[in-house]
């Protein structure tokens, strides 16, 4: 799995798996540390055909997305109207599930949870730290050893008596930046229009289920 991968599925674990109950703050390590319950009964529960609308829902609920979609699109987001900010926001939530939904489903079928391994406050919020292992040795079929564990820390923020994610940082690479660059260099290459950018990202995700 290369490391965008990694970053992507880690991004969306956190969002199908986070605890489902809006508006509770929990103990931001016990926040992430209920991941392995969810993704279990996720696996269990949700038919494949069915997931990208699943991960839909827990995006909405569980990340910060407008937020997160700010940071990524940079002053672009800033000199977007509010409509197109609207269409910025819908367009990059189809472009997370269109692009990491088929890696997720595979990651939620093995069954692994993130184990936490520490937790401290930041400013807003708080950083769990923790190791999550994706996959198996392709070498051997798929039905080898666990690759080793991967280190990712979770950034939460916290308003209104809960947390949302709002960045994932895998083996020291953020999520958010990562994504941040990525569209820096494709709004570029859009001239620096926000409606060519909205269309390419519709094409790219044409027949993504919402």
């Amino acid at each position: 799995m290369t490391r965008r991968s990694v970053l992507g599925a880690a991004a969306v674990l956190a969002a199908v798996t986070a605890p489902s109950t809006p508006g509770v703050a929990a103990d931001p390590a016990a926040f992430i540390a209920g991941l392995g319950a969810q993704l279990q009964i996720g696996a269990r529960n949700v038919p494949s055909d069915q997931r990208p609308a699943e991960f839909r829902q827990l995006f909405d609920q569980d990340f910060d997305m407008p937020a997160i979609a700010h940071f990524v699109f940079g002053r672009y987001w800033q000199i977007a109207t509010a409509l197109q900010q609207q269409e910025l926001l819908a367009v990059f939530e189809d472009y997370l599930v269109s692009t990491y939904g088929d890696r997720l489903s595979a990651y939620a079928d093995s069954g692994r949870a993130p184990i936490v391994i520490g937790s401290r406050p930041i400013e807003d919020g708080a950083l769990v730290s923790s190791e999550v292992i994706f996959g198996r040795n392709p070498t051997q079929g798929g039905r080898g050893a666990p690759l080793a564990p991967i280190r990712v820390d979770w950034r939460l923020a916290e308003a209104g008596g809960a947390y949302k994610i709002t960045d994932v940082i895998v083996d020291g690479v953020s999520m958010a930046i990562t994504q941040r660059s990525e569209f820096a260099g494709e709004i570029q290459r859009q001239g620096g229009q926000v409606p060519a950018l909205v269309d390419m990202l519709r094409e790219e995700t044409a027949g993504t289920a919402r």
